[in-house]
């Protein structure tokens, strides 16, 4: 019985390191899941917009959609999550639209019709190139660009609003880093460690950095992302800000939260408004 101990030992151990490899290299799959079909559009939700095509720094063409609002106070810069493309983001544009508002919703390199492929450094040019494109090309004025960012696309906005001039940061579904997120899925590896290799994406780190007026909005049935996430970035985040509580799973809370939502956004487009009053 004894021959066998460095078996039974060895057989966990190996199966353990395998197990933390295939995390490591396969990083970039678990991080991004792009679909490249566009097939459907804002005409089909009953919206006029633009197909827009710019540049990043580093020469990746992206592509999106403009979706102009009647005498818009303010317009949303969407930088949305690890998944789809600007397709799913639908509901979403409707709704901002509802409220008066134009947005800019356009993919990530590797996603959509945009090329490339998505790293962490390169979402971070595309979200810079899609500001860009609004204030250099649509020649809106950074105190009427809402940066708003869900799920992984709240590391992404909040990268941009710790960096250039905005009306407001809005994150919404967002983790604190990926290392925190890692390390809640797979609790038996050093998945913090691993994590330093190829991704970052610091939230905390980011929100800290911003000067704008931050709006957290976090479910607190957040299956993926706890709620205390979002009470830890909105803890971190420098006033003027505030914290919304709604309702659903990650990815459909704010389809299910409905008049709850709507009065947040509505409560804090007064208040910006207020403030470009002053």
């Amino acid at each position: 019985m004894a021959s066998y101990w460095p078996y039974l030992i060895a057989v966990p151990v190996v199966i353990y390191a395998v197990w933390g490899l295939a995390l490591l290299l396969l990083q970039s799959r678990l991080m991004y899941w792009p679909v490249r079909e566009v097939s459907s559009r804002p005409s089909e939700v009953g919206l006029e917009y633009e197909e827009v095509a710019f540049q990043s720094a580093d020469g990746v063409r992206l592509t999106g959609w403009y979706i102009p609002a009647k005498d818009a106070s303010f317009t949303i810069l969407f930088c949305h999550g690890n998944g789809g493309n600007v397709m799913h983001l639908l509901d979403s544009v409707r709704f901002f639209h509802d409220l008066g508002l134009s947005c800019l919703a356009f993919d990530y390199r590797g996603y959509g019709a945009s090329g490339g492929r998505p790293t962490e450094a390169g979402t971070y040019l595309d979200a810079q190139a899609a500001y860009d494109w609004l204030t250099d090309v649509k020649h809106v004025p950074a105190a009427q660009i809402i940066v708003f960012g869900r799920s992984l696309g709240g590391s992404i906005a909040a990268h941009l609003a710790a960096r250039v001039p905005a009306g407001a940061l809005v994150v919404e579904s967002a983790f604190t880093s990926v290392g925190d997120v890692a390390a809640r899925l797979y609790p038996y590896l050093p998945v913090r460690l691993f994590t330093r290799f190829l991704f970052r994406y610091d939230t905390l780190a980011h929100i800290r950095q911003a000067r704008s007026p931050v709006l957290v909005v976090h479910s607190r049935d957040d299956e993926l992302v706890p709620f205390e996430s979002g009470v830890r970035l909105f803890q971190a985040a420098h006033e003027p800000r505030r914290l919304v509580g709604i309702s659903g799973s990650h990815n459909e809370g704010f389809l299910l939260s409905g008049d709850v939502y709507k009065e947040a956004w509505l409560e804090w487009l007064a208040f910006l408004k207020s403030r470009q009053a002053r």
